[in-house]
């Protein structure tokens, strides 16, 4: 499983990937859930999606997959919805480098797949 994470940065760059995962997360809901229409089932499930997503990238858990699974939604939401796609690429930009990234030392899947020390 570890091989999935390509790094759990700790001290400054383990905060900023912190910081990064929170706004991404925060802005996914602003975005996705509190200000869209929820008039068809389609955009309830994405709502739904979005909410979970959210959540796993700020808690830092299966951010990986979360992070892939947020850039491949904001893509299909800029295909789908008309207007402005400004907010969309940006969260599918900070999707796809968490998932490149990683969660960083501040994350669950760090505490769960990171390093081990063997005690003696």
């Amino acid at each position: 499983m570890q091989r999935l994470f390509t790094t759990f940065a700790d001290s400054w760059p383990g905060f900023g990937l912190l910081v990064q995962r929170l706004v991404t997360g925060i802005a996914l809901i602003h975005e996705r859930v509190l200000f869209k229409d929820a008039s068809t089932t389609a955009s309830i499930a994405a709502q739904a999606i979005g909410a979970v997503l959210a959540l796993l990238i700020m808690i830092g858990l299966w951010t990986p997959v979360a992070g892939a699974l947020i850039a491949a939604l904001e893509v299909w939401s800029v295909l789908i919805y008309p207007g402005d796609p400004g907010t969309a690429i940006l969260l599918a930009t900070f999707g796809a480098t968490q998932a490149m990234i990683g969660p960083g030392a501040f994350s669950i899947d760090a505490r769960l797949f990171g390093r081990k020390h063997i005690g003696s």
